[in-house]
């Protein structure tokens, strides 16, 4: 939608794995580095709440934005609903978030071994045992939690809304 109006979507919280890691080399040792990731396709209260409750666990939040290759692996062809620069930039407006940076793969692991986050933190719809990059972050001393959702919210659950009740 972006590029049909012709609009740049920018913000200097939106930065590439290599950007972060320039910065991260200036960070202060006592500085937790909170790292999570989603698609997040359609913003809702869930996701604020989760965003919010991550940045909590420390210092600074980067969050893993899946880009609009990777959601389409992971959620098939009709996904993204929202394209990965829209996406970005709204997630970057949140006062919670510090950094927002794309990665293509199907998980984050590549881009947690870049970041080195002190914390990780997925949603409780994942087990801690089941949540990627959990042995980066683990074999450093850090963190994995997994926080609980606010009930009765999902990207899934909105579109579905949106479908049954004809909305446009």
């Amino acid at each position: 939608m972006s590029e049909q109006l012709n609009i740049e979507l920018n913000s200097p919280k939106i930065l590439s794995a290599a950007e972060f890691e320039k910065l991260r080399a200036d960070f202060p040792a006592d500085r937790k580095i909170v790292f999570t990731n989603g698609c997040f396709d359609i913003l809702h209260a869930g996701h604020v709440d989760l965003l919010s409750r991550a940045r909590e666990q420390g210092d600074l939040l980067v969050l893993g934005l899946n880009s609009d290759k990777s959601v389409r692996s992971i959620k098939g062809e009709k996904r993204p609903v929202t394209g990965q620069q829209q996406r970005a930039f709204v997630l970057a407006g949140l006062a919670c978030i510090d950094y927002v940076i794309f990665f293509d793969e199907d998980t984050p692991f590549n881009l947690i071994s870049k970041v080195q986050p002190d914390v990780l933190v997925k949603g409780g719809d994942w087990s801690v045992d089941n949540i990627v990059g959990r042995d980066v972050v683990e074999e450093r001393g850090g963190v994995v939690l997994s926080l609980p959702l606010l009930p009765g919210y999902s990207t899934t659950g909105v579109i579905r809304y949106i479908r049954a009740n004809d909305i446009e």
